[in-house]
């Protein structure tokens, strides 16, 4: 049996070659009541670790993520005509590796992440590109260091669902999960 993320890297590579943008992904998290919600990020790392993507940790996912932390990423190439989803608990990527995520951004990207108060609202968009010179002024020389409310979040899946459009609407489903031996269980599904 193909382990489930190498497939995954395998889809993902494939996906590359006809998407504009392959790592958009959509991601759904809930709030300490369960009322959901869903958005599009960038996934930035897959491995046997997990999925990773970054952000500020004070905007609504960060804080539904703080409250219920468990996730569920769907991935869309329409032009391979496949999808995956992916749902499992979801941790904090360690200082370390947002520190160095962070420092290779470019820095008009870090000069951002300090001036935009994520998913707050602000008075006009002059309120933020006021905070934007701010922050261009206080880091002309030197690096930018990360914020302390900035980092990123692994999902550690427990589930992998692949999906391949068929004529038909007779679709191949095969679902990957975890076992209670931390083993991945394959599963065929119906469409």
């Amino acid at each position: 049996m193909l382990d489930p993320i190498k497939l995954f890297n395998k889809w993902f590579e494939a996906a590359h070659e006809g998407e504009d943008l392959a790592e958009a992904v959509a991601l759904a998290t809930a709030d300490g009541e369960g009322r959901p919600s869903v958005r599009m990020v960038l996934l930035k790392a897959a491995d046997e670790r997990g999925f990773t993507f970054y952000t500020n940790m004070e905007s609504r996912k960060g804080r539904e993520l703080a409250e219920n932390p468990y996730a569920s990423l769907c991935f869309h190439w329409k032009s391979q005509k496949r999808q995956i989803r992916i749902e499992g608990p979801v941790v904090p990527v360690r200082d370390a590796e947002a520190d160095a995520y962070f420092s290779g951004r470019a820095k008009d990207s870090q000069i951002g992440a300090w001036a935009s108060k994520q998913s707050q609202t602000m008075k006009g968009l002059f309120e933020f590109e006021a905070a934007i010179a701010k922050y261009a002024a206080k880091y002309t020389f030197g690096e930018v260091p990360r914020p302390p409310y900035w980092s990123g979040f692994r999902i550690e899946p427990t589930s992998i669902e692949f999906w391949e459009d068929r004529k038909f609407r007779l679709h191949m489903r095969h679902v990957y999960e975890k076992n209670n031996k931390n083993n991945w269980v394959k599963k065929e599904l119906y469409p």
